[in-house]
């Protein structure tokens, strides 16, 4: 009778192990045994001290900000590559607005409104001139960044109110770092809307299967018009974020910063091809990002060095993540 029982056990934990998807939890395991390396590897040069890992949560803010709403728009069957140049736009004219006299709230209108319009236009060509989202954020990328650019011949715009850069980056509530309570209270928001509301499941099932969204009632033009303006919203906080970190707007803020969002998206297990993903993975995805670079400083790799390993993550990212076929 016990050997019966201990039978079915060993059935039952064979069909738990063999149904379970470990794509689910890749970016766990990788995130725990990248910190395990650094910390054997150069436990002794810093990398486990309170300040270094607070570093790394300053460091990471931003893009992992900008990777939680690029959630929403890979999962509805989308991309967004205009992010990083948003940001620097968005730094540029906050920075701007509060250079002019309008304050912090001014500050903040103009930055944030400057990420709302460009995804309400992004978001526009997509669902009614159904122009591919790649080559639209491809062109606005470039456009944007041209802007940011010509609107102060390049030069820097420095932000001399104390207020604002205490809020938007540069301050600190006791020893945490304020982009650190930014990061998680945009983190419980996303999840909320994510996983527990009806616009979550309406993203998730634009991404899943369009025509059956449609024939479901789901008003899929609306959704991805409003994933993209979410993206376009989150990429201006974060170009305050930078300009209040930095004290000043600049138009290089975002350089690059497209390509980490989406790794980190993809490394927390959100696919490619739409229809699933989780607000978690992806933050740890961007943890993770932010960590390898950290401890690659901390190893004394050059800024080239960290760049090949970074695209090596990126084509991991792509080559490991879920993949789901569309109907």
């Amino acid at each position: 009778m016990q050997s019966k029982d201990t039978n079915r056990a060993q059935s039952t934990m064979g069909n738990i192990f063999s149904n379970l998807d470990w794509r689910n939890y890749i970016v766990y395991i990788a995130f725990i045994g990248i910190i395990i390396y650094f910390a054997v590897t150069i436990g002794d040069q810093g990398f486990l001290t309170v300040n270094n890992l607070l570093n790394i949560a300053r460091q990471t803010a931003m893009i992992a900000l900008m990777a939680l709403a690029m959630t929403f728009v890979i999962s509805s069957g989308e991309i967004d590559l205009s992010v990083g140049s948003v940001t620097a736009l968005a730094s540029l004219t906050g920075a701007l607005a509060i250079q002019a006299g309008y304050g912090v709230i001014g500050g903040l209108a103009a930055g944030l409104g400057t990420g709302v319009i460009i995804g309400l236009v992004n978001g526009l060509l997509v669902t009614r001139l159904a122009i591919p989202s790649f080559l639209v954020t491809l062109a606005s990328m470039e456009a944007v960044r041209g802007m940011a650019m010509w609107i102060t011949d390049t030069a820097p715009v420095t932000i001399v109110n104390p207020t604002f850069n205490y809020i938007f980056g540069a301050g600190d509530i006791g020893p945490i770092p304020i982009l650190l309570v930014w990061l998680l209270v945009f983190v419980v928001f996303a999840h909320i809307l994510y996983r527990k509301t009806p616009f979550g499941r309406q993203v998730l099932a634009t991404g899943g299967n369009e025509n059956a969204a449609k024939f479901s009632g789901v008003n899929t033009k609306k959704i991805k018009l409003l994933v993209f303006i979410g993206t376009g919203f989150m990429a201006g906080l974060a170009g305050l974020l930078y300009a209040g970190r930095m004290n000043a707007g600049r138009f290089s803020f975002g350089e690059g910063d497209e390509l980490s969002v989406i790794a980190a998206v993809i490394l927390g297990g959100t696919s490619l091809f739409g229809g699933t993903g989780t607000i978690i993975g992806t933050l740890v995805g961007a943890l993770m990002m932010g960590t390898i670079n950290n401890g690659l400083i901390i190893m004394g790799l050059d800024v080239s060095q960290q760049m090949i390993i970074s695209g090596i993550i990126i084509v991991l990212a792509v080559a490991f993540g879920k993949k789901q076929k569309k109907a």
